[in-house]
C-alpha cells in the first residue's frame, strides 16, 4: 500500500512506537509486515483493528505490555514472559504477532511446557459443552433412549452408577476366578486333579466364559455405534479372549483322526493360553493400567525412537564386541561372541543393566567396550523418559478428572435416593 508519509506508527493498546517505512517490508512480525502488503483499506483492516489515514496509525487491540517484551525481542533478539502474566496469555501474544514458541528463550519454553501440559486437560473438557446445559436444550428423550443410555454407562462406566460398581466387582471376580483356574492348569499335580474332578472344571470355565460372553454382547447391543465398539482396543481384546474357548470347542469336536488330534491338541494348548489375556479386561475398572494404555497410545514416537536407540547401539556394540573378543586373531577366543546376533544378546543385557551373566567379555579392551556399552545405555534409555513421564502424568490427571466427574454423578444418585 502507498502511505501518505514517509513513517508510520503502530499503537498497541495505547503504547505507540514510530518507524519509518523502509523497515515496514522486512519488519520480524509477520502480522506487521503483512502491512506492507494491502492494496485497499479493507485489507488493512483485515490486518489490524483499526487505522487512521491522516496519521498514518494503525491501532492493535492488544495487551500493550506483552508488545513491549516482544519489541525487546525485536531489538535484542531475546524473548522472554511479561512478570506476573499468564504463559498461556503471553503465548497467545505471540501468535497473534506471528512468534512460534521456539522463539522463546530455553527457561521460558520449559515454564510454557509446564503450563500448557497442567492445563491441557482441563482446557479439553471446558472446550465441550457442560452437560448439564445440553440436556436443559435439548427435548427429553423418549423413554426407551433412557433406558438404554443408563444400561450403557453401567457397563461402560465402572463408576457412574451403584449398579455399574456392583457389575465392575463382579467382573473383577470371574477375571480372578479365571487367571487362578489358568494358572493353576500349568502345576506338576494339575493333571491329576483334572482327572478326577474334570467336570468341575469344565463348569467352572463355561461360567466364566458364558459371563464375559454376555457382557460383551449386551455392551454391543446398548452401544452407540456399533462400528467404533468393534474397533475399540479393550472389545478386540475381550474378543480375544473369548474366541479361543469356542475354537477349541469346535476343534475338539470335529477332530477324529490321530494325526488331527495331535494337531488339536498343540494348537488347543494355544488357545487356552490366550486366556491370559482376560487380565487386561481389568483395565477397563483401574486407572492405573488405563493411563499406561493411554500414555502407550500417545508416546508412540518416542516409544519408536527408544527402539533405534536401543538398535543402532547394538549394531554398533555388537560388531565391536565380536570384533574384540572373537573375531581378531588371539590366542583364546571366546565363543560366545562367535557372531555379531550373539553379540548382540549381550548389547541387549549390557544397556538394559540386566547383565545376566550367561556371557561376558575377558579381554581388556572387551571390557573397557563393556563399560562403555554400559553407560551409553543409560544415556540412551534416558533421554527419551521424561517425554514418556510427562505423557504419563497428562493422562493420569485427564483420567482421574473423568473418573472424579463420574463419581460426583454417583454421589447426587446417592443425594437423590
Amino acid at each position: 500500500m502507498n502511505f501518505s508519509r514517509d513513517s508510520f506508527t503502530l499503537n498497541v493498546g495505547g503504547a505507540k512506537y514510530s518507524f519509518s517505512q523502509e523497515v515496514i517490508k522486512d519488519f520480524p512480525l509477520r502480522r506487521v509486515s503483512r502491512l506492507h502488503d494491502c492494496s485497499s483499506e479493507k485489507d488493512l483492516l483485515e490486518v489490524c483493528d483499526d487505522y487512521d489515514q491522516e496519521r498514518n496509525e494503525f491501532f492493535f487491540d492488544r495487551h500493550s505490555e506483552a508488545f513491549g517484551f516482544i519489541m525487546m525481542y525485536v531489538k535484542y533478539g531475546k524473548l522472554r514472559f511479561v512478570p506476573q502474566m499468564c504463559e498461556l496469555s503471553f503465548y497467545n501474544e505471540m501468535i497473534y504477532w506471528g512468534l512460534e514458541c521456539s522463539q522463546l528463550e530455553y527457561c521460558c519454553q520449559r515454564r510454557l511446557d509446564d503450563r500448557m501440559s497442567d492445563t491441557y486437560t482441563y482446557l479439553s473438557d471446558e472446550s465441550k459443552p457442560d452437560e448439564s446445559t445440553v440436556k436443559e436444550n435439548l427435548p427429553p428423550p423418549p423413554e426407551e433412549k433412557k433406558w438404554l443410555e443408563r444400561m450403557r454407562r453401567t457397563f461402560e462406566e465402572p463408576t457412574s452408577s451403584l449398579a455399574a460398581q456392583i457389575l465392575a466387582v463382579v467382573s473383577i471376580l470371574f477375571v480372578i476366578v479365571s487367571m487362578v483356574v489358568l494358572c493353576a492348569s500349568t502345576l506338576p499335580d494339575w493333571k491329576t486333579a483334572e482327572n478326577r474332578s474334570s467336570e468341575e472344571h469344565r463348569i467352572i470355565e463355561a461360567i466364566c466364559i458364558g459371563w464375559f460372553t454376555a457382557e460383551c454382547i449386551v455392551r454391543f447391543i446398548v452401544s452407540k455405534n456399533k462400528c467404533d465398539f468393534v474397533r475399540k482396543p479393550l472389545n478386540i481384546i475381550d474378543l480375544l479372549a473369548i474366541s479361543p474357548y469356542y475354537v477349541s470347542i469346535f476343534m475338539a469336536v470335529f477332530t477324529d483322526e490321530n494325526l488331527q488330534l495331535q494337531r488339536a491338541g498343540v494348537t488347543l494348548r494355544v488357545l487356552r493360553m490366550m486366556r491370559i489375556f482376560w487380565v487386561i479386561k481389568l483395565a477397563r475398572h483401574f486407572l492405573g493400567l488405563q493411563t499406561l494404555g493411554l500414555t502407550l497410545k500417545r508416546c508412540y514416537r518416542e516409544m519408536v525412537m527408544l527402539l533405534v536407540f536401543i538398535c543402532v547401539a547394538m549394531s554398533i556394540f555388537g560388531a565391536l564386541a565380536q570384533l574384540l573378543e572373537h573375531g581378531l586373531d588371539l590366542e583364546t577366543k571366546n565363543e560366545d561372541y562367535a557372531s555379531i546376533p550373539a553379540a548382540c544378546w549381550w548389547v541387549i543385557i549390557s544397556m538394559t543393566t540386566v547383565g545376566y551373566g550367561d556371557m561376558y567379555p575377558i579381554s581388556v579392551p572387551g571390557r573397557i567396550l563393556g563399560g562403555i556399552c554400559v553407560v551409553s545405555g543409560i544415556v540412551l534409555l534416558a533421554l527419551p523418559i521424561t517425554f514418556i513421564y510427562h505423557s504419563f502424568v497428562q493422562c493420569y490427571h485427564e483420567l482421574k478428572f473423568k473418573s472424579a466427574r463420574y463419581g460426583r454423578t454417583l454421589s447426587n444418585e446417592y443425594l437423590s435416593q
